[in-house]
């Protein structure tokens, strides 16, 4: 058989390994995946060399397999495959994950003809076969590959944990290999994600809040600023936990398609309540109280909407045509809020 004849990839017949010395894939970093799902900033510097890599001990007709350089889709595979022998190749994807850099194109046709050039993959596997996620298969035109390298493209299960099955299946996926799912468990993962970056954000809210509240004639004063942004910063607390983790674990029992309304409406509904209590806002100010509700069913709305990169029910152009609508609502609702804040102050102040 020569290195252009197309060997079946689930082909049995041992062959003589390649001699070509080519590393292995990085092994499991538990620290790094939690960290990637604490730490936004963290998560977009987690990511692998592009190239070409072992698990196991693969031969010259082992399966190759592609993926992003994004660590967390490499830890995930290197996981599902165990102690299989295959070949891995990391497309340079700019550290996103394979369904996003698909998406935005990183993970696509010019990237993996390139990948396979610089890595001379034909010499090293006699088979022209090469299994991509099947989540990367917007970015990616097979027939492309196929006419500038040789190599068919066969797009494997959504899940990595289902890939060994695949291969011992010789490349063939059951239904429940190609259905997407999204579970509340599968949702509530991601939660952690949304949440801690949301909240890095939320201590800028923490001290204006301090200070506006603290804001006297005579200066800022400390007392005041404490006391009476304590009850207005748990409300906050509650408003971003909301957008981040409830709203998206329950989001498929949320009326409404947009995930700003789903935000927006459950925010409403839980923050109202308690906002007007006596016991909150200086014997029930309603000024105040109206000025931090509009402001922060607005922010449960912004950090819901920030889910949409997360879920399968969206596309590029439903997130544009979303933000559209909700962007100048989020303005609206904080001019009216500063507003709100400028009246209480001038007649807590004695102004008005």
């Amino acid at each position: 058989m020569n290195l252009d004849t197309p060997a079946p990839s689930c082909c049995c017949g041992a062959v003589k390994p390649s001699e070509k010395i080519i590393p292995r894939l990085p092994p499991v970093d538990r620290r790094g995946d939690l960290m990637c799902r604490l730490s936004d900033r963290f998560r977009m510097k987690y990511t692998v060399t592009p190239g070409l890599y072992t698990i196991g001990n693969p031969t010259e007709s082992s399966p190759v397999l592609v993926t992003a350089n994004y660590r967390l889709s490499t830890d995930c595979l290197h996981k599902a495959m165990g102690t299989g022998d295959v070949w891995v190749l990391v497309l340079d994807t700019r550290g996103i994950n394979v369904w996003c850099a698909a998406g935005k194109g990183t993970f696509g046709t010019a990237e993996l003809i390139n990948r396979i050039d610089q890595t001379a993959l034909g010499t090293v596997v006699r088979h022209r076969t090469l299994i991509l996620p099947q989540l990367g298969a917007p970015g990616v035109a097979a027939h492309e590959v196929r006419k500038a390298t040789g190599f068919t493209v066969e797009y494997g299960p959504i899940r990595a944990k289902d890939i060994p099955a695949y291969i011992k299946a010789c490349n063939r996926a059951t239904e429940a290999m190609r259905t997407v799912t999204f579970t509340i468990r599968e949702r509530a993962i991601l939660t952690p994600m949304e949440f801690f970056p949301a909240l890095r954000k939320y201590l800028w809210v923490i001290l204006g809040c301090a200070i506006i509240m603290g804001a006297q004639p005579g200066g800022i004063l400390f007392r005041p600023a404490i006391i009476h942004s304590l009850p207005i910063l748990a409300i906050g607390l509650c408003a971003v936990f909301m957008g981040a983790v409830v709203v998206p674990v329950l989001l498929p029992f949320i009326p409404f398609r947009s995930f700003a309304l789903k935000g927006g409406i459950f925010g409403a509904v839980a923050l109202a309540p308690p906002m007007f209590h006596p016991a909150l806002f200086f014997q029930g100010n309603r000024i105040l109280g109206t000025a931090v509700l509009l402001f922060f069913i607005a922010v449960t709305s912004y950090v819901a909407l920030n889910f949409t990169g997360c879920t399968p029910f969206t596309n590029i152009s439903g997130v544009k045509k979303e933000m559209r609508f909700a962007v100048p609502v989020y303005l609206t609702a904080c001019a009216a809020a500063t507003i709100l804040i400028i009246v209480y102050k001038l007649q807590e102040w004695g102004v008005l």
